[in-house]
């Protein structure tokens, strides 16, 4: 019996033990804020996890992930079109379509694996403030159209690449309004707390701002986001994805993280933006505060 337990005890301490899993995100709050949520989820599932949030953009991410220095980070769905070389693939404007597409050319050329994707967009949109919106009965981009073709009083602020770069006119086309230079303000640089702050402060008329569709500033300054109905951008639903080693040493992961993602609809994290960007509150804290408010955090 000594030399049973011996060999057992010798066959342990031999064992290797499961390697932490390296959770990280790129640098932008949201997907830190997402990240940290993931992790204290593996954690309080018994899962080791190495923080390593807001590594860098996503270049440096995505390299970290294809060279094993990484295990998870949120993407979002859109990018593969670029990892690809497909970004005119229609498929991208669709969020299960465009999920399948980069879950089955990720692993086939990487063997990194697409988790459960969270029912929201990134993707850049207009955002009217809510008295306008109200008044004019705008919740869609055809309502949008709507109103610019029956002379309404439209003031957009956005920024030089949004205006020049293909999107607005992409919009224009797909919808069939055409806004002229009078009804532009055109901000440097390409963030949105600009245009969203000058929306909300009627700065020079401005009423319409171009942001992105879960922007926390969104709820702050009181705009309304217009549901692109006719699909015409592409959808960059977040997604976590893994190294197939690391799922395969973990594969409970998947099922994990599941319940969470589908729970982050584009609602929900505009409001927990909000708290990380415009209230100042850290990403550990919301994304703690998040779980513990569903009861998958003790």
């Amino acid at each position: 019996m000594k030399r049973l337990w011996m060999a057992v005890l010798a066959l342990w301490l031999c064992a290797p033990l499961q390697a932490a899993v390296v959770v990280s995100s790129k640098l932008s709050s949201e997907s830190a804020m997402i990240g940290h949520m993931i992790r204290l989820l593996l954690e309080q599932h018994g899962i080791a996890t190495v923080d390593r949030m807001t590594l860098g953009a996503t270049p440096v991410v995505r390299k970290a992930l294809l060279s094993g220095e990484i295990d998870l980070y949120v993407e979002y769905t859109g990018n593969a079109g670029f990892f690809f070389n497909r970004p005119s693939d229609p498929a991208w404007k669709d969020l299960q379509r465009g999920y399948e597409l980069g879950k089955r050319l990720d692993y086939e050329a990487n063997h990194i694996v697409w988790l459960t994707p969270a029912p929201a967009s990134n993707a850049w949109a207009l955002a009217v403030r809510r008295d306008v919106a109200t008044a004019q009965r705008l919740a869609s981009l055809s309502d949008f159209a709507r109103w610019v073709r029956d002379g309404g009083r439209v003031v957009l602020a956005c920024s030089a690449e949004f205006a020049n770069a293909g999107t607005l006119r992409s919009l224009e086309r797909t919808y069939g309004f055409r806004l002229d230079s009078s009804q532009l303000i055109v901000l440097a640089g390409g963030e949105t707390p600009p245009t969203i702050a000058a929306a909300a402060a009627g700065a020079n008329g401005t009423n319409t701002a171009m942001v992105y569709g879960t922007d926390g500033g969104i709820v702050a300054a009181n705009l309304v986001t217009l549901e692109d109905d006719r699909h015409d951008q592409p959808i960059y639903a977040p997604v976590p994805i893994m190294r197939e080693a690391a799922h395969v040493a973990h594969p409970q992961v998947a099922g994990i993280v599941k319940p969470l993602m589908r729970s982050l609809d584009a609602g929900t994290l505009r409001t927990l933006n909000a708290r990380v960007q415009i209230d100042g509150e850290s990403a550990q804290a919301v994304a703690a505060d998040y779980l513990k408010a569903h009861g998958w955090l003790h």
